[in-house]
């Protein structure tokens, strides 16, 4: 096969396809080029989708489920595969796209030279082919001529009234006729022998090396775009095990997710140690009565505090001083003690706490070892160095080594005491499965031992206990008194003569005046999630772990609830976060 000797007569039609040919080079190399930018572009949005959610900081708790790492490691996997798509780009722009351009340039030349070759070769031959048109014209008019001078001399010679002179001048210009039209013929002869070899030569032999380079040629670009094309695939096949194994990591991560395992974590995260509320027992109703405050005096004085009872004249106040923080319970040192959280969570975040510091001390332990070589070292040979410079370092070190095991022995005295308090329901005196209260006549009757006259007070109270009690809780009535603490320890001695108290109570008549409240309207009613010790100081009030009481006054804002304790009517403060409220709006409005 070959386009010289089967497209000879083709030159114009060859011509136009060797320039499509490169024009389809052209047009192969602008697609990869496109092909790269898109790659590119892929890969660029696909580092900015996974920059995009890549978890925030405040997102780092909700990554501990295995959805979550899933899905942290499919974006890692998933920019990995970011950046094979950029290597399989920049592969094509150095290995196809810049090859195909500097492809198309040569060809381009190339082509360019065996086209000026062919068109010199044409022109050869046309001017061969126009010489011989020449030399073929020329002998037609010399035999033309040499005949009209044939015919002229036979005229002139059988013309008898011509002289000789004029027949001889006939006869000569007919040779001479004759002889230019043999030399037009021959020299016709000659053109039209060098033309017909042109002409073989042209179509047997130059031509044809003009086409078999052309030809060549083209098969060099068809050949070309065939390893483009290969080189594209190869590139792309080089990075497929790492592609692939981005898709492995992408399955490992989808098949590592266990829904059992995320159970467990929710469990162990929002677990509170808190054990369910028991259930509500039985309350006869004359308890009930007295527990709504049905028998409240019909006089309420104004109070200090403001509360439900009186159109809150002034709204409570920060309840203590040393509560009045909006942090709770810290440590000595500055850092949260964890108070506010609940059980369970209050020891794993101490036990991680404990973990950090431990680490720490270890640190700081190999830290003082190291130094204590270094400074024997330098005592067994001074001129490697002198001890002293090291003696700083190593008191600085000792010192930070104390306060991180002072901090250490805080926080595992903190685990140790949050691991003794077991949260166990307290057991009524006043409530024996959902029985009468055996004291619902001395409840009837406590009614009245807020009133302003601490005679009737003695009077109408059961026991002597819960006469201490109540004058405890009446002394230490308001947060702002600090005469809680002092009233209630006497209360509390035993002092349990009837007489005594009631001279006592007596005494303090005034203090009453200004800290007794009238009954107030229970709120509502709650449990106590945790036993709370009242420290003596203001009016807090001691519960039980499971105890449940009566809420007089909700939190106001500064962590503490009023509530009161329905067997004994005693009153006081209790921290927010040690109870589990429910009103009895709420109950209405479901």
């Amino acid at each position: 096969m070959n386009w010289g000797t089967e497209l000879w007569d083709q030159y114009d039609n060859l011509a136009a396809h060797t320039h499509k040919g490169i024009e389809f080079l052209d047009k192969y190399g602008n697609f990869v080029k496109e092909r790269c930018a898109i790659e590119l572009e892929y890969a660029g949005k696909l580092r900015r989708l996974v920059k995009n959610y890549q978890p925030k900081r405040k997102e780092e708790d909700e990554y501990q489920y295995t959805p979550c790492k899933a899905f942290r490691l499919l974006l890692q996997e998933l920019n990995d595969f970011a950046g094979q798509r950029e290597v399989v780009a920049e592969n094509l722009q150095s290995n196809v796209v810049r090859e195909l351009h500097l492809l198309a340039k040569e060809l381009r030349e190339e082509r360019k030279q065996h086209l000026n070759e062919g068109a010199k070769q044409m022109a050869v031959l046309n001017s061969s082919i126009a010489a011989l048109e020449r030399a073929r014209r020329a002998y037609e008019r010399a035999a033309r001529e040499s005949e009209r001078a044939l015919d002229a001399f036979q005229k002139a010679d059988a013309d008898f009234h011509l002289s000789r002179a004029e027949v001889e001048k006939q006869k000569t210009n007919m040779k001479l006729r004759s002889q230019a039209c043999e030399d037009a013929k021959q020299e016709y002869m000659d053109q039209l022998r060098k033309t017909n070899e042109a002409q073989r030569q042209h179509y047997e032999q130059r031509l044809p090396h003009v086409f078999k380079q052309l030809q060549d040629l083209d098969e060099k670009r068809i050949k070309n775009i065939k390893n483009f094309m290969l080189s594209s695939v190869d590139v792309e096949r080089k990075v497929f095990p790492i592609i692939m194994q981005c898709l492995i990591g992408m399955e490992s991560a989808a098949n590592n997710i266990n829904e059992k395992e995320d159970t467990q974590l929710v469990i162990e995260r929002y677990k509170s140690g808190f054990v369910p509320p028991e259930d509500f027992r039985f309350e006869a109703a004359a308890e009930c009565d007295a527990t709504d405050g049905t028998h409240a005096p019909a006089h309420a004085p104004h109070t200090v505090r403001g509360t439900v009872s009186a159109n809150r004249v002034k709204k409570r106040g920060g309840l203590l001083s040393i509560f009045s923080s909006n942090k709770n319970n810290m440590s000595v040192d500055g850092k949260e003690d964890y108070s506010d959280l609940p059980p369970n969570q209050k020891k794993k975040r101490l036990q991680a706490k404990i973990s950090e510091l431990s680490k720490q001390v270890a640190q700081e332990q190999a830290a003082m070892e190291g130094l204590m070589k270094m400074k024997g070292v330098y005592e067994t040979n001074p001129s490697l160095g002198d001890p002293m410079t090291v003696e700083g370092q190593l008191n600085e070190c000792c010192d930070k080594l104390k306060k991180l095991k002072a901090q250490l022995r805080k926080f595992e005295d903190l685990l140790a005491e949050a691991n003794s308090q077991v949260c166990a329901p307290a057991i009524h005196p006043a409530r024996t499965n959902g029985t009468a209260p055996t004291q619902a006549t001395s409840i009837g009757s406590n009614s009245e031992s807020l009133s302003r006259s601490a005679s009737e007070s003695s009077v109408s109270t059961g026991t002597g206990a819960h006469h201490a009690n109540t004058s405890a809780r009446a002394a230490g009535g308001s947060p702002e008194s600090g005469l809680g603490g002092d009233l209630a320890a006497h209360a509390a001695n035993g002092d349990h003569d009837d007489h005594d108290d009631h001279d006592h109570d007596h005494d303090h008549e005034s203090d009453f005046d200004y800290y007794y409240e009238p009954d107030l309207q229970p709120l509502g009613y709650c449990k106590a999630l945790y036993a709370f010790d009242a420290n003596g100081t203001g009016s807090t009030m001691r519960m039980e772990c499971g105890e449940k009481l009566l809420v007089l006054e909700t939190d106001a804002g500064d962590g503490w609830t009023r509530v009161r304790r329905a067997a004994t009517r005693e009153e006081g403060f209790v921290p927010t976060t040690y109870i589990a409220t429910t009103l009895y709006a709420d109950v209405r409005d479901h």
